[in-house]
């Protein structure tokens, strides 16, 4: 996403001289922590808290009584908050009336979006934790107004997103273009999609690629050529999902089919 920049900080004596960015600035504290001041206030970053900046905010940050703190940080300039905005229905950009949000869902949140950024997980899964964090950013600790929802077109949505996913779930998947096949946000659709499948279109996805590669592997086909025929980014993500759903290893499950 243009625009949009990550940090990974590790900091044992670090001191920020009070500055500005010329963009929005989320972190999520992973140990430790430290104190900044902003608005005149004197606060502390923690592992329970999100901390926001809106751009051209001044703030400045010190180690505090902590010896280490480590933390993920995220960089928006308005191009890239803009496109969030318009990808949860919303055509103005957000202002964040507070700093210091006590917020640990959203910050446990925060930090498994920044994670899977870090470690190129599926385009999908990364775009869906974008819309569903930011749409639970704005609606609580902003005073952005999400658009409410759009009744009526749930059962296409639904079934039009089923099919899109079954005939393409080989390849990366865009839920931009899906949403924009059915004239809805992003958003909307992770959100209809979820509440009538009781599971993300992203978590669907990953059920269908599962059973795929359950019958390459009944053929004999190498566990990495099954990953790969089957849309996952490598055999380790294929080894990941399938032990989390099935409780054993492809290994096992094949060695159970061929025996």
């Amino acid at each position: 996403m243009p625009g949009l920049s990550c940090l990974w900080a590790d900091f044992t004596t670090h001191e920020y001289a009070p500055h500005v960015h010329d963009a929005y600035v989320i972190a999520t504290t992973v140990a430790g922590g430290a104190e900044f001041k902003s608005r005149g206030v004197v606060d502390h970053a923690e592992t329970s808290r999100l901390l926001v900046f809106n751009p051209g905010e001044p703030h400045s940050g010190w180690m505090g009584a902590s010896k280490r703190w480590r933390y993920r940080s995220f960089y928006l300039t308005d191009r890239a908050m803009m496109a969030i905005c318009k990808g949860l229905g919303s055509e103005r950009l957000p202002f964040f009336t507070r700093n210091a949000l006590s917020d640990p869902d959203l910050s446990r949140r925060f930090l498994d979006l920044h994670r899977s950024m870090d470690e190129g997980t599926e385009p999908s899964k990364t775009r869906q934790l974008i819309y569903t964090s930011f749409a639970r950013l704005f609606d609580r600790h902003s005073d952005a107004e999400l658009p409410s929802k759009r009744a009526g077109k749930e059962p296409l949505i639904v079934r039009r997103t089923v099919e899109m996913l079954n005939e393409h779930y080989s390849q990366p998947v865009s839920l931009d273009d899906i949403a924009d096949d059915l004239d809805v946000t992003p958003f909307h659709l992770i959100r209809v999609f979820t509440k009538q499948m009781g599971i993300s279109p992203y978590a669907y996805l990953t059920q269908i690629r599962l059973k795929t590669a359950c019958r390459h592997l009944k053929r004999g086909v190498s566990f990495a050529e099954a990953a790969l025929a089957v849309g996952f980014y490598d055999q380790s993500a294929l080894n990941k999902h399938f032990k989390k759903t099935y409780g054993i290893t492809p290994s096992q499950f094949r060695n159970s089919c061929l025996s």
